[in-house]
């Protein structure tokens, strides 16, 4: 029997309906709570994934003005806010082991089989390509606002971006470009990656799901976007070494408010 057009509408309306989550704009606060939680369980595990991270930053920062690409910096330092979920996984991991009452060490973090991780490299990837975008559309505004002139050092471009009324509004520009680029990847990664962790999907499906909640729950996902941009902005401040704490944390409190809003969206 063919249905109508109102039982096709009562039948997807719910899950149209289930993605918006109704929760107080504090709540990320919780999971950030629950992130602290979780890291001061054997801490060991989590510190050593932050100073494994912080290596891997000053290595690229490192390469980065050995190759006299300094101008490539403050991209770079960008394009890492994309990478970000991908690089937890072994820190929802951990969260997930807790959750599950199990033994809790690198070794199990390692070899543990994940649900869908083919999938999850898929994801990486894009990310990767993504970020490696970002970073062509940093050099082309560059060329776009200055010309393709010699580079004429770290401190003279900063003083020229910082200073003059032509860098500001290459500030404006590429941080309106560079914010696009952070949303689009904040919306189809900050979910997706916990999910497949937990579940058998497709990365599309997951990465659909991820930019569904965050989409019905914009308000929500700006204050988590804005907490997690502040606590980078502070570890930025302190040479990245703030990274070694706050990225294991941050990546704990990501899977907290994938099982949190997951749980919400399947009541």
């Amino acid at each position: 029997m063919q249905k109508s057009v109102e039982d096709v509408d009562n039948i997807a309306a719910p899950t149209a309906r289930n993605y918006s989550l109704d929760y107080e704009l504090g709540r990320p606060l919780q999971w950030l709570k629950s992130g602290i939680s979780d890291m001061v369980v054997r801490p060991g595990v989590s510190i050593a994934y932050g100073i494994g991270l912080f290596v891997l930053s000053i290595a690229i920062i490192f390469g980065v003005f050995q190759l006299d690409l300094a101008y490539f910096l403050l991209p770079c330092l960008a394009g890492f806010m994309v990478m970000g979920p991908a690089l937890a996984t072994g820190l929802y991991r951990k969260s997930q082991l807790l959750a599950e009452g199990k033994a809790v060490s690198f070794r199990e973090i390692l070899r543990s089989k994940t649900a869908s991780t083919g999938q999850i490299l898929f994801i990486g990837v894009m990310l990767l390509l993504l970020a490696m975008l970002w970073l062509r559309s940093a050099f082309l505004l560059y060329a776009l606002f200055f010309g393709l002139l010699p580079f004429s050092g770290f401190e003279q471009t900063l003083y020229t971006v910082f200073s003059t009324p032509l860098g500001w509004a290459l500030l404006i520009v590429g941080s309106a470009v560079g914010g696009l680029f952070a949303a689009f990847a904040f919306a189809i990664s900050v979910f997706s990656i916990p999910m497949l962790l937990d579940r058998r999907l497709d990365a599309f499906t997951a990465m659909g799901t991820s930019m569904a909640i965050a989409w019905n729950n914009k308000g929500l996902m700006v204050v988590w976007g804005t907490i997690v941009v502040s606590l980078f902005g502070l570890s930025l401040l302190t040479g990245l070494l703030g990274m070694i704490v706050v990225f294991p944390i941050l990546g704990h409190a990501t899977w907290h408010a994938y099982q949190d809003c997951w749980a919400k969206v399947q009541d």
